[in-house]
């Protein structure tokens, strides 16, 4: 398998581009942070490096025994690798695929890079970054980046790190091909989400002119004004940041003037800022807990100690044994119980499981929450008029 846990770091990176775009300063800042891993990074690494192999292989760039034996020394010294990664990322592969397949209708000479490292440094200093899969034909150009992830859908639309790694792509190649439009897709296999958007190769390179070269300027630079928004959810200063800090704490200025009681416009002034209120104070006790559990810190007013845990059993055989030599029955000592839908998936596989399984589950309609109007899930009723429909 390639490096990819082993990739070089950028200041200026595109996956954290829609940051440094907007507060320029906080490229700089974050330099001061170490840099950190997850178990959610690490299987994701995985996955890139599944899916790099797989699309060699049908791609026939490597043979299939390369590619077994690969696998299997995955299966073995890979503690995140399982049966449903397998399965998630061809799916992934034949979105891949099917990509390929459109743009050979339109041109015989399709390039087809993975894994290709990406220079944009003609705008952002150092700028580099690597596409999962370029395809290059006459007049397309295409950029697909794999996200394992599963916690909410990623868009391509206006999406910087795509608009990056396509100017990288473009630049290395507009010389060679008569490149005229841009497309950027990324594909979610975990949450069955594909996003695709496309831009005239001519308005990508003014952008790049007139809005990401200025801007990277400054970031390299540390120059610029901090600006708070959504952009703050990843960057490694978000729990100490004080622009950030002053802008949560703004709600507390909310104006309540008469009547006494807030309006609905009032209220809806007040949601969002309330979500990122509770973001921002979560990421402080984060940080607090952490900065005094490992490092000694000591904050006013507060001090560290154990928290409530629950009782659990030592050797779950053992009481077991000794509650039967005891004469107590089965049904007294343990409830037997299938494995969860998730667990089961992971364990016999995604296929597996929508073959034998699928008409034993059912997904029950999830519980209502209040979101922005610019979620794409749809609206639904009152509790009011749904109960008069269904009378």
């Amino acid at each position: 398998m390639s490096g990819h846990a082993t990739r070089d770091h950028a200041i200026l990176s595109a996956s954290g581009s829609s940051r440094w775009l907007t507060c320029t300063p906080s490229a700089q800042l974050e330099e001061q942070y170490e840099n950190t891993t997850s178990v959610f990074a690490e299987e994701g690494t995985t996955a890139h490096e599944l899916a790099e192999d797989f699309l060699r292989k049908e791609l026939g760039l490597i043979a299939k025994g390369t590619f077994t034996r690969r696998l299997n020394k995955m299966k073995k010294e890979n503690e995140h690798y399982s049966q449903s990664m397998l399965d998630y990322v061809e799916n992934y592969a034949t979105i891949v695929l099917e990509h390929i397949s459109e743009l050979k209708q339109y041109s015989s000479d399709v390039l087809t890079l993975l894994e290709e490292r990406l220079d944009f440094s003609r705008w952002v200093p150092q700028g580099f970054g690597t596409g999962d899969v370029v395809l290059v034909a006459d007049q397309t150009l295409e950029v697909i980046d794999l996200k394992y992830g599963k916690g909410v859908p990623v868009s391509a639309e206006g999406n910087t790190q795509m608009r990056l790694y396509a100017l990288g792509a473009l630049n290395q190649f507009e010389m060679l091909y008569d490149i005229e439009n841009v497309r950027m897709t990324i594909v979610q296999p975990r949450l069955d989400s594909v996003s695709t958007d496309e831009i005239a190769a001519s308005d990508l390179l003014d952008w790049a002119d007139e809005v990401v070269q200025p801007k990277a300027h400054e970031a390299i630079e540390g120059e610029g004004n901090f600006v708070a928004g959504e952009h703050c959810r990843f960057c490694k200063a978000r729990s100490q940041c004080r622009a950030r800090a002053e802008k949560n704490l703004e709600l507390a200025q909310h104006d309540f003037q008469e009547p006494p009681l807030l309006s609905y416009e009032e209220i809806g002034e007040i949601l969002p800022k309330a979500d990122e209120l509770q973001k921002w104070a979560k990421d402080v006790q984060n940080y607090a807990l952490d900065q005094a559990e490992k490092h000694g810190a000591k904050f006013p007013g507060y001090k560290l100690v154990e928290g409530r845990s629950n009782r659990k059993y030592t050797d779950e055989a053992a009481v077991i044994k000794r509650l039967k030599d005891e004469g107590y029955s089965e049904e007294d000592i343990y409830d037997m119980k299938v494995n969860g839908i998730t667990k089961m998936e992971k364990a016999i596989g995604k296929k597996p499981f929508k073959e034998y399984l699928s008409e034993y589950v059912i997904k029950p309609a999830g519980k209502p929450t209040l979101v922005k109007e610019s979620d794409k899930r749809p609206e639904i009723n009152s509790t009011d008029s749904a109960v008069e429909d269904f009378s």
